[in-house]
């Protein structure tokens, strides 16, 4: 991804070029040149929106991948862009088949802009670790808050936007939710798939972070994003494919899958993760972090910074999550101990693992451990649909001439092609380094409360 990658997709981008002269110009690493027009620049411009330059991509996966520094700003202008450039290639190709209105194109290029407006601190350990363990299994998500927060920003800054517009933006957000609303617009219903596509996963939101996040750690990408975008095309109202282009589906899925494994859940990340939520939750009562969560006023305010806060903080009752951010700062992690890879036909069992089940089920082990001493990671990787395969909702075509769209079954391709989504991996993590160091070969020992033990070597 060099200069000639830069170049191509510069020459790619030509296709949306307009009166550019009132719009500002922002050079992306990863897309190139980037322009936001005074409308979006409304929005770009607020305290709101500027709080996403304080939220890393990638957590604290820097880390261990000292590049992965990016954070959810740029992501979301690189969202903003191709959002903007899949609605315009659609409109060059299929103008005169589907009227692509100016309002549409606006719409989908706001959704894509705001779509994590309001992420919350260290990408989604906020929401699926910390909240929930200090709620009670909390159900709060970005998506939802997002939608609070483009009222907020709308009012508090008198953003004057058409109402219609407004409500599709936040329909297109939540497309891919569990709280997915129904779709005001009957027609046109292909650009909700644009940003956040909840019918089969392609979207411009995984284009722009799968090359991203694989740009800043150093890795290698070949997934190429803009030849799905040059050849699809609107077939009864939802986006297809060329048939030909079904093994480079299956790598945006693959590479997906690959960064979760690779960056996401490695197991030193995963480690300063169960660090930073127990800090949070130490930190949580003195400082009241979960009470902002359903209002935008305050929760603009919270972003990655909350650990400096804690660690700056002379506070006493801050203390314990203190110490426990200068471990993190000194290296002195939690000590990954083991991990098993729980068989596809178990993994319904294996998916409540606490430290209890790790404690109870240690047999003759010479030290007698306590729950607090134990950690536990519950690793899921999948092709972004769980146990199914995304391949099976998506609708290609064969020939531009054609008007027939069909799906392809996996072993039409390739024997080669996964035959189950998901995998699940249990860690378990030693909070006591000296507990693992004293003993070296000792092995973990996993029981789940409706199968036998098993010994993880």
């Amino acid at each position: 991804m060099g200069t000639s990658w830069n170049e191509e997709v510069t020459s790619f981008y030509s296709l949306s070029c307009q009166d550019r002269r009132f719009s500002k110009h922002i050079h992306d690493n990863v897309h190139g040149n980037i322009y936001l027009d005074p409308f979006f620049l409304q929005f770009v411009d607020t305290e709101q929106f500027q709080r996403l330059r304080d939220l890393k991509q990638l957590s604290l996966s820097h880390m261990v991948y000292p590049g992965a520094v990016h954070s959810r700003f740029e992501h979301s202008l690189g969202v903003y862009w191709l959002a903007g450039e899949a609605v315009h290639t659609i409109k060059a190709h299929q103008g005169s088949e589907i009227n692509i209105e100016r309002n549409d194109i606006k719409t989908v290029k706001l959704a894509g802009l705001l779509h994590d407006v309001a992420h919350g601190p260290f990408s989604h350990l906020f929401e699926r670790e910390f909240l929930p363990r200090v709620l009670n299994g909390s159900k709060w998500s970005h998506e939802e808050m997002s939608v609070k927060m483009i009222d907020y920003i709308v009012d508090a800054h008198h953003i004057e936007i058409d109402a219609a517009i407004l409500k599709n933006v936040k329909e297109m957000i939540l497309a891919n939710s569990a709280n997915a609303s129904q779709k005001t617009m009957s027609k046109k219903l292909f650009l909700y798939d644009i940003v956040a596509n909840g019918r089969n996963g392609i979207d411009v939101d995984k284009f722009d972070y799968i090359v991203r996040d694989s740009r800043a750690c150093g890795l290698g990408c070949n997934f190429q994003f803009q030849r799905l975008m040059e050849t699809m095309r609107v077939m009864g109202d939802e986006i297809c494919y060329k048939a030909n282009d079904y093994l480079n589906i299956h790598k945006l899925f693959a590479t997906r899958a690959d960064l979760h494994r690779t960056v996401y859940t490695h197991a030193k990340v995963k480690a300063i993760d169960l660090m930073v939520v127990d800090a949070l939750t130490l930190a949580n009562g003195e400082l009241g972090i979960s009470e902002s969560i359903q209002e935008p006023a305050k929760f603009w305010k919270l972003d990655d910074s909350i650990l400096r806060q804690i660690e700056t903080s002379d506070k006493q009752e801050l203390k314990e999550a203190r110490d426990l951010i200068l471990r993190m700062r000194r290296r002195d992690l939690y000590q990954f101990c083991n991990e098993f890879s729980v068989p596809k036909d178990k993994q319904e069992h294996f998916k409540d693992i606490t430290p209890q089940d790790i404690v109870c089920s240690q047999r003759n082990v010479g030290t007698t451990l306590k729950e607090e001493d134990v950690a536990v990671s519950i690793v899921k990787i999948d092709l972004t649909r769980g146990r199914s395969n995304p391949l099976e909702s998506i609708k290609f075509f064969q020939e531009y001439e054609s008007d027939r769209k069909f799906q392809i079954q996996d072993e039409l391709i390739s024997h080669l092609l996964p035959a189950f989504c998901q995998d699940m991996v249990v860690r378990v993590y030693s909070k006591k380094p000296e507990l693992v160091k004293c003993r070296p070969s000792s092995r973990v020992v996993v029981k789940c409360r409706s199968s036998s033990r098993v010994m993880v070597n």
